[in-house]
């Protein structure tokens, strides 16, 4: 005995027959929006990575302005406000540098469905 099945417009069709275009359509959806999902997990975790520099830097010049409130001379002053620049251009390349990685992790994860 066949499995057939009567379709909306009353003809036969076996189960084994060739897949419904929803069928068709599933699989590249499903990479599409996985590959979606990735990103923006991806943007998340780059959102929280900076939130958390932003919060360092804050930190940072909070410290200055209570080292030059402690200052009692000039030559103090100076080394307060010298020790945080060179903090502060550290940090500058620290950024460059997640950045970069940040900007290579998005390409990556952009291109490699595109590439399946």
């Amino acid at each position: 005995m066949l499995n057939k099945s009567t379709n909306a417009t009353g003809s036969t069709a076996s189960k084994s027959g060739p897949p419904s275009l929803f069928a068709l359509g599933r699989e590249p959806t499903d990479a599409m929006l996985n590959a979606q999902r990735a990103v923006l997990e991806t943007y998340e975790q780059i959102g929280r990575d900076w939130l958390s520099r932003l919060q360092s830097e804050m930190e940072l010049w909070t410290g200055l302005a209570a080292k030059l409130a402690a200052t009692r001379s000039v030559p103090e002053a100076i080394s307060a406000c010298q020790e945080c620049v060179a903090q502060r251009i550290q940090m500058i390349a620290e950024d460059g540098q997640r950045l970069s990685e940040n900007s290579r992790e998005l390409m990556n994860k952009i291109a490699r469905p595109l590439s399946e």
